[in-house]
């Protein structure tokens, strides 16, 4: 490559879900509500957990960190997204970029541990319920979240130094509406071969580790409810993990519809269409699944409310 085709970056271009501004206040104001209602349930899960003392429990403690991890998650990309629309500018900074690309790989990573530790403690509930409380004791649930967070923020450190070390031409042009890094290794000029290679190794340890750990729990999940005799305690049983199961399927569907779909090219803006599902809409939903289905979510809320009406 000749080095006059190089040039020091200072900013990238965020070319977003559309150019056409006849669009931008639809976007912006979806974009917004999507945004609002994510923060405000997800801090409604965390403080259901937090006030209540009935929901001390190791379920509902991985249930909080993953509505504190989606309300990080959804931060890192929809707030900027919202800021470029409103200026009607595509600029972010090259230190910007790499900041949001590790606090995106951080959540994300750090979403498939959380979800992968709460299939666990549904296999150790209903596999061995016996031993659940020694088992799931609050000092391993703690050290569980701990190495989980270790972990994800020591990748996400890997792929942007990785990043650093690469060199762009003058075209600086990123199809999405986030710092995605697939995208800025397909703009880099320099050889990228060792950082597809890191990008595919994290990929299967950090990504298909987890949703093969998920997978393996609700094998073993599946077989002891199947051997259950009633009807009533299979139904009691598969009630636990249905909000969970939905939310993985959710998760994993969207990133899967993402990348593995003809959409997922990086020559258009179809990847960053797809993106949407699993950056905004997947954050978005999860209080409303964990709580709808959930009494004891539910009941938190209303005794807070009402504790707080009888205090005023």
């Amino acid at each position: 490559m000749d080095p006059r085709n190089l040039t020091r970056v200072s900013e990238f271009h965020l070319l977003g879900l559309s150019d056409k501004p006849e669009l931008q206040p639809i976007l912006f104001g979806l974009f917004l509500s999507m945004y609002l209602i994510t923060v405000l349930g997800n801090l409604l899960i965390i403080l259901a957990v937090s006030s209540d003392s009935h929901l001390h429990t190791p379920m509902y403690f991985f249930l909080s960190n993953l509505s504190l991890v989606d309300i990080g998650f959804t931060s890192t990309t929809i707030p900027k997204m919202l800021v470029n629309i409103r200026t009607q500018s595509k600029v972010i900074t090259y230190a910007g970029c790499i900041t949001q690309m590790y606090f995106f790989i951080l959540f994300a990573v750090l979403d498939d541990f959380i979800l992968s530790l709460m299939a666990y403690d549904r296999f150790v509930a209903i596999c061995h319920p016996l031993h659940y409380t020694v088992i799931m004791n609050p000092r391993l649930c703690g050290l569980l979240v701990l190495v989980s967070f270790i972990m994800s923020a020591l990748g996400s450190l890997l792929q942007c130094f990785m990043v650093l070390g690469l060199s762009f031409c003058t075209d600086l042009e990123i199809p999405h509406f986030f710092c995605e890094l697939k995208q800025l290794t397909h703009l880099a000029c320099s050889d990228n071969f060792v950082n597809n290679i890191v990008i595919y190794f994290e990929t299967v340890l950090l990504a298909v580790g987890p949703l093969a750990g998920i997978l393996y729990s609700y094998s073993k999940i599946m077989s002891s409810i199947w051997a259950i005799p009633s009807a009533q305690g299979k139904y009691k049983a598969f009630s636990t993990c249905a909000s969970h199961l939905s939310v993985v399927s959710l998760f994993y569907g969207a990133i899967l519809g993402a990348y593995l779909s003809p959409a997922g090219t990086h020559s258009s803006h179809s990847s960053a269409t797809a993106s949407v599902m699993y950056t905004g809409v997947t954050p978005m939903l999860n209080p409303f699944i964990y709580s709808l289905r959930n009494r004891e979510i539910k009941g938190a809320l209303r005794r807070f409310f009402v504790w707080q009406v009888n205090k005023g």
